[in-house]
């Protein structure tokens, strides 16, 4: 059995603020330790429950957070980027029987600590054939398209809330309760290890490998938090402007609807400027 971990930040256990997930920010080092510790706590776990083989995709910021000293020794990291499914890359190589979304969050527009969808701020809404999406259904949508279910989702409670929509029979740990986008009621990390760990264990014989699921064709529409940022959405082919600040484009695959979504927010983040966004 070999189980992909897709591993993001913002839904680690303690984290609350920006500082805690910026490479270089005050709090970012020590919150390294504690992001992987929750990862930690899923490879024991799977291993605990069976699986041969665990291989964790980093898919926070600049996907160099993760501190490799710390894993067991039987998990193996793929670090840095770029990576042609960006989050989920590795689930492509008809490999992998089952992944865990570890430290994910709620989406752009939603409630929930540190919410937004791949960009920090300027994204306020994203919306897949008109159901609001996080970074967790999207991927979801992607994986499916492989025969890969989701089987653990760790984050806020929002997120696991959110889970239910895109994985109901995974497993979902809160690791902290939502407040507002920078507060949370955190549990200690020796605690959210044990019932990450146990929930891990569990998910392990849900990695099923079934029948790629071509639920094509996806219209994915994203809103800006500034009327230039969809202009410069436009510059990817097939992304057209259906409102002053919004921009939609339609995808056969979700292999390819992520990868323009990829190409949309690259294009956006260069488009900010400093003092005025």
């Amino acid at each position: 059995m070999r189980i992909l971990i897709s591993a993001d930040m913002e839904g680690a256990t303690g984290v609350t603020w920006p500082d805690d997930v910026l490479p270089g920010a005050s709090q970012w080092e020590r919150c390294r330790s504690l992001f992987t510790s929750d990862v930690n706590a899923a490879v024991l776990g799977f291993h605990d429950g069976g699986a041969d083989e665990v291989i964790i995709n980093e898919a926070h910021w600049t996907m160099r957070n993760l501190l490799l000293e710390q894993l067991d020794e039987r998990a193996q990291l793929l670090t840095g980027r770029h990576k042609a499914l960006s989050m989920v890359e590795g689930v492509q190589h008809g490999d992998v029987d089952g992944i865990a979304f570890v430290g994910y969050h709620a989406g752009a527009g939603m409630e929930g600590v540190l919410a937004h969808t791949y960009l920090a701020n300027q994204i306020t809404g994203v919306w897949l054939n008109d159901v609001p999406a996080s970074e967790g259904l999207l991927n979801a949508r992607v994986v499916a398209e492989y025969g890969v279910p989701v089987v653990l989702v760790t984050g806020d409670d929002v997120a696991c809330e959110d889970a239910l929509g895109y994985a109901p029979e995974a497993l979902k740990v809160a690791v902290k309760d939502h407040v507002s986008r920078y507060a949370a009621v955190c549990r200690t990390p020796a605690r959210t290890a044990a019932d990450i760990r146990a929930a891990a264990k569990e998910a392990a014989s849900l990695a099923v490998r079934h029948e790629p699921v071509r639920g094509g064709p996806f219209t994915v529409a994203v809103e800006f938090d500034a009327e230039h940022l969809a202009m410069a959405a436009t510059v990817v082919p097939g992304v057209e402007r259906i409102g002053q600040r919004k921009v939609a484009y339609t995808s056969e695959t979700m292999y390819e609807g992520i990868r323009a979504f990829k190409a949309v927010t690259t294009i956006v983040s260069a488009a900010v400027e400093e003092k005025y966004g």
